[in-house]
């Protein structure tokens, strides 16, 4: 180590208030944050902690002034230098304390804040996004604080209030800092037929009179296109069907069903034909369907 006095350009005279006066002056110059890069002058500046710390303190500044070099010899010595920096020998929080209490000012701290290298704000977009790119994925177009327009990708199954990490598409950071992030919350816009319940779809499907009490086949929209369902006889209206595997994406990498409510449409006008064929069956066949209902079903 180099001789303390020397480093902080004093005598082996200096009370302490001098002690710490140059140590100021010097630090001011050679502080890291005020030298972002500079390898030299951090090295100066970690010397000069070294040095100031066991100067300010006086039982290892009378050590030094007796010839004691224990520190030197490689790990073991008492000085704090030896042992990894002034900051860890017996005692050093009190004169570490004394360091940067010496060192800063209000205004001084609040200007190697300014300097220090801060990372950007992040920013919240919203992105509207339609079920059918909810179904398959794909790729929608926001526009950033800067005016720089970005495509965002959209994963298959992505959900309501989900937010989607653009890393460092945020604001700029200051002093060489990382730029923040931009954080889109996904907006799936409701659609005119289907209804989610997470990976599935439900759907009201109109089905006529015949359909409904002799079956048949009808076509069904889905969120990937219309495929042929099977109607089942004597089927009325609240029957739900599954189609297996015709709803989302999850995020476990299967796929929801779609799941459709039959409601029996009559036809629009009235049919005269049909009113008088149902007079004469339900003669023949009276059924009441309320019968057996409570209020509560």
């Amino acid at each position: 180590m180099r001789d303390p006095y020397d480093v902080l350009g004093l005598d082996a005279a200096a009370d302490v208030a001098t002690i710490r006066r140059a140590f100021r002056e010097r630090a001011k110059r050679l502080h890291p944050d005020l030298n972002p890069g500079d390898l030299a002058s951090a090295q100066a500046f970690q010397e000069l902690t070294q040095a100031y710390a066991l100067l300010i303190d006086p039982v290892a500044r009378a050590r030094w002034d007796a010839g004691d070099r224990s520190g030197e010899a490689g790990g073991e010595g008492d000085f704090p230098f030896r042992r990894g920096g002034w900051d860890q020998y017996e005692g050093g929080a009190t004169a570490g304390g004394d360091i940067f209490a010496d060192f800063f000012t209000d205004e001084s701290v609040d200007k190697l804040r300014s300097r220090q290298p801060r990372r950007g704000e992040d920013v919240t977009y919203r992105v509207a996004v339609p079920l059918q790119t909810v179904a398959a994925g794909g790729r929608q177009r926001i526009r950033l604080a800067s005016g720089r327009e970005l495509e965002v990708s959209i994963p298959p199954g992505v959900e309501q209030g989900q937010v989607l990490r653009l890393v460092g598409q945020g604001l700029p950071g200051s002093h060489g800092g990382t730029a923040g992030d931009a954080l889109v919350e996904v907006e799936v816009e409701p659609h005119g037929r289907f209804r989610r319940t997470g990976a599935d779809l439900h759907l009201d499907f109109p089905v006529s009179l015949g359909e409904a009490v002799n079956g048949g086949t009808v076509s069904v929209p889905t969120v990937t296109g219309a495929v042929g369902m099977r109607v089942p006889p004597g089927s009325n209206s609240g029957t739900v069907l599954r189609l297996k595997g015709r709803g989302l994406p999850d995020r476990q990498g299967g796929q929801g069903d779609q799941y459709v409510h039959l409601t029996v449409v009559l036809p629009d006008p009235p049919d005269a034909e049909l009113a008088r064929f149902l007079e004469r069956w339900s003669a023949k066949h009276p059924y009441d369907p309320r019968v057996g209902k409570s209020d509560e079903d």
